[in-house]
């Protein structure tokens, strides 16, 4: 067995069903890899690029928070929202990057939770950039 099944599933529709040889992922405590035959586990996802390796290349999905659930055989990420590189408007993200680090130099005044959701904007803004960066495929 070299590969399992991934499913990318977002609260609106399902981003993502192959079967992969790899796929890296970025948890609450750091890095993770994936292989065939992974012990089972469920952990949160930081809002980071997601890398996965199958027989077509590699593929970069722009993942921002949620879970992942790795059974032997499958492994599902119930992500928050989740973006292949041809669906990232480059250009969109890089104003939203702008946006949130104008946000955050201008905190003064502001209090903790526009701090955090601008903090949350810019990670997630750099994530498309990184990904969109690449077109996802290595």
């Amino acid at each position: 067995m070299n590969t399992f099944l991934l499913e990318i599933v977002t609260p609106d529709h399902l981003v993502f069903a192959k079967q992969v040889n790899s796929l890296t992922v970025r948890g609450i405590e750091g890095d993770l890899g994936i292989l065939p035959g992974h012990v089972p586990l469920v952990t949160p996802l930081q809002v980071a690029p997601m890398t996965i390796k199958s027989d077509a290349g590699v593929t970069t999905v722009a993942v921002h928070g949620g879970f992942i659930e790795v059974h032997k055989d499958k492994v599902t990420v119930l992500a928050e929202s989740a973006e292949l590189p041809s669906d990232i408007d480059l250009e969109r993200a890089e104003a939203a990057k702008e946006r949130a680090q104008r946000r955050l130099q201008s905190r003064g005044k502001q209090d903790d939770i526009d701090h955090r959701r601008a903090e949350l904007a810019l990670q997630r803004a750099v994530t498309r950039i990184k990904v969109s960066a690449g077109k996802g495929q290595k």
